[in-house]
């Protein structure tokens, strides 16, 4: 087909072919494309549940009519949908301000991302792509923001996140999230269930004195280095024993594991700090392979405990130094680490890190960390992290570890 008289050739053509997904599609799409020697400026392309989305950018030939007519006949064959819009530039500059935004949701409901998109929108920025990063036992979903400071639409959705019951993390779009990166971890209700000094307590008939003390200190109601001080003081007389006891209770978060298995095949360096016991924390950290750990130390005469700690409290601050030294071990700045935690105690660590994640934790830090994840799986991380549990489950395969199959 030529072109008609004083109709002027269009610098560009977007083409979408949607249907069924198979093998060879794209193959053919660009076979055809290769016939009139055109120009691929752009290409996206997702598959959801067998459905195929394929969209191209390309520059367009003299005879474009007959290259729509040929892609015409492939889509035929094919029996999918082909729409072609003739344009008039390149594709255009994704504008500054681009940010990852992603949302966890068990179950994650259409309301909740429609309030999302809308404040998106409210500020003038665009979603540029969604991916889907997990669809079990949560759903994660992950959009590629452009158009606003990354800093104000984390404030905006934070906000909107609390509104509609799902966790929400926005984080620049830059290589930082791919690089080498150091996670640093509370221990207490986060990298495990449960808290250390309650079970010691148990063991010597104070679990209840001790509980309500911690309940206050993470809650940042006292002073943390004096109430855990005051709650040792109660244990005064246990047996060690007692702490080889409690370290074969211990019960790993859900995920705990496949959350180290897979960032340190990928290069991560990863610290407990805690405002628990040495005793334990340094087990745990050969246990997992972990690279760093610091703790409160116990005091032991005699085989039992004195009711006193060894040196300076591991307390707000001290987990804060505790980061900034790990970091500096490793060789990174702060704005390469990771910390997780749940109490008041973990707040300064929180914000002193690059990414700051508030785990299941206290109203106080929840409110004071825009990025939290309130599901009990400790491998949500990983989906902020732009690892799909496709991704994970591939590479586990690959060693021969089995992971459930999600239901139909």
């Amino acid at each position: 087909m030529t072109e008609r008289r004083g109709e002027q050739t269009p610098k560009t053509l977007l083409i979408t072919l949607t249907g069924k997904d198979r093998p060879g599609v794209t193959s053919l799409v660009f076979d055809t494309l290769a016939q009139f020697g055109v120009e691929v400026l752009d290409i996206e392309q997702i598959v959801l549940r067998g459905r195929l989305v394929l969209g191209l950018l390309v520059s367009s030939p003299r005879d474009w009519r007959a290259l729509h007519t040929r892609l015409a006949d492939v889509a035929a064959g094919l029996s999918m949908t082909l729409e072609v819009e003739q344009g008039s530039g390149d594709n255009r500059h994704r504008p500054q301000g681009r940010s990852h935004v992603t949302v966890l949701g068990t179950p994650l409901r259409s309301a909740a991302m429609a309030a999302i998109a809308g404040r998106i929108a409210d500020t003038g920025a665009n979603i540029d792509r969604i991916e889907r990063m997990a669809r079990y036992p949560i759903t994660a979903i992950d959009l590629h923001v452009s158009g606003y400071d990354p800093d104000k639409l984390r404030d905006i959705l934070a906000r909107e996140a609390a509104a509609q019951g799902v966790d929400i993390a926005v984080q620049p779009a830059n290589l930082l999230r791919r690089s080498m990166r150091l996670i640093v971890m509370d221990v207490d209700s986060t990298l495990i269930q449960g808290e250390v000094i309650e079970m010691l307590a148990r063991h010597a008939g104070v679990e209840d004195q001790v509980a309500a003390v911690t309940d206050q200190a993470m809650r940042g109601e006292l002073d943390f280095a004096q109430s855990l001080r005051d709650r040792v003081a109660l244990l005064a007389g246990l047996d060690v024993g007692a702490i080889d006891q409690v370290y074969d209770e211990l019960q790993l978060a859900p995920g705990a594991r496949t959350t180290v298995r897979v960032l340190k095949r990928l290069g991560y360096r990863f610290a407990i700090v805690s405002g628990g016991f040495s005793q334990l924390t340094e087990r745990l950290a050969a246990d997992l392979d972990l690279d760093f750990h610091r703790a409160n130390e116990l005091e032991v005469v005699d085989g039992r405990l004195t009711g006193r700690v060894v040196g300076d409290v591991v307390d707000r601050s001290g987990k804060a130094a505790a980061l900034r030294d790990f970091a500096t071990a490793c060789g990174l700045p702060l704005s390469a680490t990771i910390a997780i935690g749940d109490g008041a105690n973990d707040l300064d660590m929180l914000s002193a890190a690059g990414l700051g994640i508030a785990f299941n934790a206290k109203a106080v830090v929840k409110e004071a960390v825009p990025t939290a994840v309130n599901v009990p799986y400790m491998d949500a991380v990983l989906y902020l992290l732009g690892i799909s549990r496709e991704e994970v489950v591939a590479a586990d395969a690959e060693e021969g570890i089995t992971t459930p199959a999600p239901p139909v």
